[in-house]
């Protein structure tokens, strides 16, 4: 196994850009390496976290995260904060229990000061809400779960 060479001084403009913006995650790659810094957001101390890889390692770290998520579940296409209503003050988009239509709106996230609707992908009943409004989500996390 080769061994891909790593750049600190990428890695600590990274760490940086992190700290200043607030995000929880970052990822630069050209065609032979990918960087990706990370670090945890909550109650806990910022850890931060940095895996450097092939591009040829990143479907396996995909389907075990695909593994853990409940049946049903609408997952976040990206990494931002997480609204149930349109606006502050306004009634959720959605509530459990709920029967809700394929195409209509489950909750926005805003994603470099863009509001991304997020968008029921199946017919069914909306059993949990798995994130709190105004709070972080990470690419792939589950954020509700729909039944049929």
């Amino acid at each position: 196994m080769s061994r891909i060479p790593i750049d600190p001084d990428a890695i600590r403009q990274l760490a940086s850009i992190l700290a200043e913006t607030g995000l929880s995650e970052i990822e630069i790659s050209d065609k032979d390496n990918r960087i990706r810094v990370a670090r945890k957001i909550g109650a806990a101390p910022v850890a931060a976290t940095v895996a450097v890889q092939a591009p040829a390692a990143v479907p396996a770290a995909l389907s075990t995260a695909e593994e853990s998520l409940p049946a049903g579940a609408v997952t976040s296409p990206m990494v931002g904060v997480a609204y149930l209503s349109p606006e502050p003050g306004a009634a959720n988009f959605v509530a459990v229990g709920q029967s809700v239509a394929a195409g209509q709106t489950l909750l926005l996230i805003e994603a470099m000061k863009t509001f991304n609707q997020i968008k029921a992908p199946s017919a069914g009943t909306l059993t949990r809400v798995l994130v709190a409004s105004g709070s972080p989500v990470e690419y792939g996390e589950a954020l509700m779960v729909i039944e049929p």
